[in-house]
């Protein structure tokens, strides 16, 4: 029964002739006579292979579904504590103060906390746009121009399928959050990689604009990029930002920037939101949301702000996907943007000195090569040529050291050298793990 109603189903869907199936096949396809069973094949490998990009065994937190592999084990296992560099670690941190009061206040007002517009509670939202607006120089309606979304990963999956028709030629960084590519691909766009050449700049990104232009004059819709970027923590400059945006206004390109950890910034570093700037492109949206830097990881918010329709349409993609942000949660906001005093100083200070740390356990060894971020909790290492692949080798470290990596691939195809930490850990932990990771990589160190 069904594999009648899936067939069914999959020939309608084909016979539409504007569906993947058909643009694959092609008008000539359509008139080859398939069989019921090779058009239900079609449909279901396209599907496979969909998903197969989608895939999610080296992506944070999710290594334990790699299994069991055979591994090239050099030495004996280094004991130490456990550290998971793939995400940060929300122990060693305390959240806002007032976030766990502010969430049974929520609790507390029932239904009307519980179901709140799809977009997020109209009060909230008056909060948040208020404080985003102070914070980033940016007007914000908060009726039309913001959502709250569950953490911001919902929100770049809801500014993408509201930004990105099928086809679109989309720009993505190379290096770049993982996720950006492979919702380029879910959504069926084609991917312009554009290279940051982050250990050539010093004060900036190291961002080839002169190749950002030339693909948006080849016809590209959208350009995606995290700032700061994410993996490397380096922050676009204030020339930077003003050139991507003349560009997308020029070029008519529309804007995706994920601001996540433009609050965590280092070294007085300066910062540019290109959302508060008049010469920006028609069509943007920025990300944001309480994440590390405040460790509210675990409310899973997010919130979204530009464009008048595009906020409309990712309120009716919400609302299909999950509605809404979580109703307790959202209470939490209230507490974003209102530490007391000094909390936020404190806390940058805190990661600063971690990130000082570990740059300096890492360049102490000859072949390796990091720079230190600017803003945000990453650090993207390069390693020396080793023995084995990058794959391999974060596997092996999980095995040997009990430290937990992300492999650079995660963040470009060409990064087959690189992996990533996030060292909001706690110091002591950190430092440690970082010592037992170089101690294995030399064991594989190609001579």
């Amino acid at each position: 029964m069904f594999i009648y109603v899936f067939y069914y189903k999959m020939k309608d869907w084909y016979n539409q002739g504007d569906t993947p199936l058909a643009v694959s096949l092609g008008a000539a396809g359509r008139n080859q006579n398939f069989t019921k069973q090779e058009r239900m094949v079609q449909g279901m490998d396209l599907l496979t292979e969909k998903f197969a990009k989608l895939g999610v065994d080296s992506a944070p937190g999710q290594e334990k579904l790699q299994g069991e592999t055979i591994l090239d084990l050099r030495g004996c296992r280094l004991p130490g504590t456990p550290v998971d560099f793939s995400h940060g670690d929300v122990d060693a941190f305390e959240p806002l103060p007032g976030s766990k009061e502010a969430f049974d206040a929520g609790y507390l007002e029932g239904g009307r906390q519980a179901y709140t517009e799809y977009r997020g509670s109209a009060s909230i939202r008056v909060d948040v746009a208020e404080k985003l607006s102070a914070f980033t120089g940016a007007k914000i309606d908060p009726a039309k121009n913001v959502i709250l979304t569950p953490g911001t990963q919902g929100a770049l999956f809801l500014a993408m399928g509201a930004m990105a028709a099928r086809g679109a030629r989309v720009a993505i960084v190379e290096p770049d959050y993982f996720a950006n590519r492979k919702l380029a691909e879910f959504f069926e766009c084609t991917i312009v990689p554009v290279q940051m050449r982050y250990f050539e700049a010093e004060h900036e990104s190291g961002l080839d604009l002169r190749e950002l232009e030339e693909v948006f004059r080849s016809g590209v819709k959208l350009f995606l990029f995290s700032n700061p970027n994410n993996p490397t923590g380096a922050v676009y400059s204030d020339r930077e930002i003003r050139q991507i945006a003349a560009l997308a206004r020029t070029y008519g390109v529309s804007l995706i920037v994920d601001e996540l950890y433009s609050r965590q910034l280092f070294d007085g570093r300066g910062y540019t939101h290109l959302c508060a700037l008049e010469e920006g492109p028609e069509e943007m949206v920025t990300i944001i949301g309480p994440s590390k830097t405040e460790s509210l990881s675990g409310y899973r918010l997010g919130a979204a702000f530009g464009s008048e329709a595009v906020i409309a349409r990712m309120e009716k993609l919400q609302a299909i996907v999950s509605l809404r942000a979580a109703g307790y949660c959202q209470a939490v906001l209230k507490v974003w943007f209102a530490e007391p005093e000094g909390f936020m100083e404190r806390r940058i200070l805190e990661h600063q000195a971690i990130r000082d740390a570990l740059v300096e356990t890492f360049r102490a060894v000859p072949g390796v090569r990091v720079r230190p971020a600017d803003a945000g909790s990453y650090l993207f290492v390069q390693l020396p040529p080793l023995d084995v692949s990058i794959g391999e080798f974060v596997k092996i470290v999980r095995r040997l050291a009990d430290v937990t990596v992300t492999p650079g691939t995660e963040f470009g195809p060409g990064f087959t050298d690189s992996f990533r930490i996030n060292f909001s850990q706690d110091k002591t932990a950190a430092l440690a793990a970082a010592d037992r990771l170089l101690t294995v990589m030399e064991r594989y160190r190609r001579s």
